[in-house]
């Protein structure tokens, strides 16, 4: 996919979100990284963001969720200033969806946008609308956002620590997950060890 790849190349700072990347960047450069999750990343910016009182922007799930997030950031994170925007659930926007979401986001000027539309949908979307986007900067963290409201279990610590939280999601969500995990991983290694 030469347009995620593109996003991913001109992106400021990815994340090792998976095992694997942890093996490839190991076996192929000889370099030693601690898995960091999107997860990580997101309890790390709410809490900066609480510290300062800053404000964040949620962009992508469905209303239900937001609500949930917006609830919990209320009680654990009082001092983030929240508003979110659910887009239509498709495999492209048009140009007025993306400009009502640009506009949204705008309208609020948020220090951090955080995109949750599943990879790498909200990578391409991040990367092509970036210019537009009157944001400090933006963080792509997909599940995070179900995880966050409670509306989809996490691993508990002992597989995520033991590298197998890809198993635990696809027991948990086997139609959705079993592409990623069954083909795309075991593909993904094949070709690093070659």
């Amino acid at each position: 996919d030469s347009e995620f790849r593109e996003a991913l190349i001109h992106s400021d700072i990815l994340l090792p979100d998976g095992v694997s990347m942890v093996f490839a960047s190991w076996f192929l450069r000889g370099k030693r990284l601690r898995k960091i999750a999107g997860d990580d990343l997101f309890i790390y910016e709410l809490t900066r963001l609480n510290h300062i009182g800053g404000k964040c922007f949620f962009l992508g799930s469905r209303e239900t969720t937001l609500n949930l997030i917006k609830s919990r950031i209320a009680k654990e994170y009082p001092n983030v200033k929240v508003q979110t925007y659910s887009p239509p659930f498709k495999n492209n926007f048009s140009n007025s969806d993306n400009e009502l979401m640009i506009n949204a986001v705008n309208a609020f000027q948020p220090n951090v946008l955080m995109v949750g539309m599943t990879a790498p949908k909200q990578e391409k979307w991040a990367y092509s609308n970036l210019k537009y986007l009157k944001v400090g900067h933006v963080c792509s963290v997909g599940a995070v956002f179900d995880f966050f409201a409670g509306t989809v279990k996490r691993a508990p610590h002992w597989m995520i620590n033991a590298g197998m939280e890809w198993l635990f999601r696809l027991i948990m969500e086997p139609r959705r997950m079993w592409r990623r995990y069954l083909i795309g991983n075991p593909r993904f290694m094949w070709l690093i060890l070659r």
